[in-house]
């Protein structure tokens, strides 16, 4: 009895020491796999995506009682979490945002950047999860019905701004601003007819302000729509891949509009 009573301790013995090393090589296992997935992507850390962002532009990023949040840092958690790895954000001034790329400060940009020409011969661009499409705020009484009605017109804009040249080649008037504030304020004070911006703008400020004696017209075919994806060095081929697919996700789970409409009050994900 004595005897079998041994064999059966030894053997439950056996079982526990069986199952505890292969609880020990699974978790060994999966940080060698996160170790692995952290180095082929080229990540700064392991197990992390470091993202560099403003974190002071509302709606994309900003604080709210001093906790980050907006829309493109929901979003840069989505993506992470798609890639099985943590989001760390750094926030940055725009002025060396993209050049802190250079210094591997940050893995990836995600904030609200244009993909253009000059920036894709030195970066690469992921799919988009915005694309920018420009519209022409006026007031509610007035006789403009298409964006080219703006030419002759005075059109409140940043002079070194994109819509400031999209207004010139229209034909309009531009009368400088400080910023979209102060263009929209031109706007219902009535001493500009219109001011070109994009739609996600507008968006955020009739989220702010749904009482705007304001119409909104499209831009159409006459200025061209911008792709706003997240930006990786030229080095980072294998993350630009990996970021691109967990953005397709998110667009195909409803992830991405579903944050649009939370953050702009409508949807800026769609071409």
């Amino acid at each position: 009895m004595k005897k079998w009573i041994k064999t059966l301790s030894l053997a439950i013995l056996g079982l526990a020491l069986t199952v505890t090393l292969t609880a020990c090589g699974n978790s060994n296992s999966s940080k060698s796999s996160t170790s692995s997935a952290s180095s082929q992507l080229g990540l700064q850390k392991s197990g992390t995506l470091t993202i560099g962002l403003e974190g002071t532009f509302q709606p994309y990023s900003y604080r709210k009682d001093g906790k980050l949040t907006g829309f493109e840092v929901d979003l840069g958690k989505a993506v992470a979490k798609k890639l099985g790895l943590k989001a760390q954000f750094v926030p940055t001034k725009f002025d060396s945002l993209i050049a802190g790329l250079d210094v591997n400060k940050y893995d990836v940009v995600i904030n609200d950047i244009a993909e253009t020409a000059q920036r894709k011969q030195k970066y690469l661009f992921s799919t988009p999860y915005i694309y920018s499409k420009s519209q022409l705020a006026v007031k509610k009484s007035s006789s403009i019905k298409k964006i080219t009605d703006i030419k002759g017109q005075k059109v409140a804009q940043t002079t070194t701004s994109n819509n400031a040249n999209d207004a010139k080649r229209l034909g309009a008037t531009v009368t400088p601003t400080d910023g979209f504030q102060q263009s929209i304020d031109l706007v219902n004070q009535g001493r500009v007819a219109g001011t070109i911006n994009s739609r996600e703008a507008f968006y955020a400020y009739l989220k702010q302000n749904p009482k705007a004696s304001l119409k909104f017209i499209s831009g159409g075919s006459e200025i061209k729509t911008q792709k706003i994806g997240a930006i990786v060095t030229k080095k980072h081929a294998k993350l630009q891949k990996q970021l691109s697919k967990a953005i397709q996700e998110l667009r195909q789970d409803g992830t991405l509009k579903k944050l649009s409409i939370k953050y702009f009050g409508g949807n800026v994900t769609n071409k």
